[in-house]
């Protein structure tokens, strides 16, 4: 092989890497921008999820209505895992003043280092953003730094969180029980974000919106 051929076969070589290498990156990946759902009026489904609380003299109740027509597959979801039990017993494992968070089945475990970890072994759910405000009530999908990671956690917006906004999946809203929310959120003592005895969800059931 000459000079000149050697020259030309490195430069096609190099040529086919860089194409490899800036090849686009396919939907699903943490790095994939998805689409932000815009001027959409949430219309709330026909059926309120209602979160009992272990403690009910306590904590209570908190009621929520959801949003099928922002944010479908997080809603089936939410729905899907509440009858199925998924929450029962699991806790509001991160509670801060900005949310309290939970959803997680690792809360049910007697290892509290783990808690926040954790999922269902359902498919994550891909991200469902859209340009709803994240102000007091919104109940929102928690995630990992992955957009498309969301799976059974969820978290209660205490106040308004702007930086929230089109970065997390909404589907819904508390319609009554936010001094309940933020009576947990008050709980001491805490380690960390966790408080030290656990504040349980008894269940969470769905009953007819009046």
């Amino acid at each position: 092989m000459n000079i000149g051929t050697l020259i030309l076969f490195l430069i096609l070589a190099i040529a086919l890497v860089s194409c490899a290498e800036n090849k686009p990156v396919r939907n699903g990946s943490a790095n994939a921008a998805p689409e932000v759902k815009k001027g959409v009026t949430p219309v709330a489904d026909n059926e309120i999820a209602v979160i009992e609380m272990e403690n009910s003299a306590a904590f209570g109740t908190i009621k929520i209505e959801l949003y099928s027509n922002i944010a479908p597959k997080m809603v089936a979801r939410f729905k899907e895992l509440a009858k199925e039990g998924v929450y029962d017993g699991t806790t509001f494992h991160r509670i801060n003043p900005s949310v309290i968070q939970g959803g997680d089945p690792n809360s049910k475990d007697d290892d509290p280092s783990n808690d926040g970890q954790g999922k269902s072994a359902k498919p994550s759910v891909d991200a469902e953003f859209s340009d709803m405000l994240y102000e007091t009530g919104i109940v929102g999908a928690a995630r990992s730094t992955d957009i498309n990671s969301a799976n059974s956690q969820f978290f209660i917006t205490l106040k308004r969180e702007a930086a929230f906004d089109n970065k997390y999946t909404i589907f819904g809203k508390v319609i009554d029980g936010m001094n309940n929310a933020r009576t947990i959120s008050g709980v001491q003592p805490k380690d960390g974000e966790r408080p030290v005895e656990a504040v349980k969800i008894k269940s969470i059931t769905f009953q007819p919106k009046n």
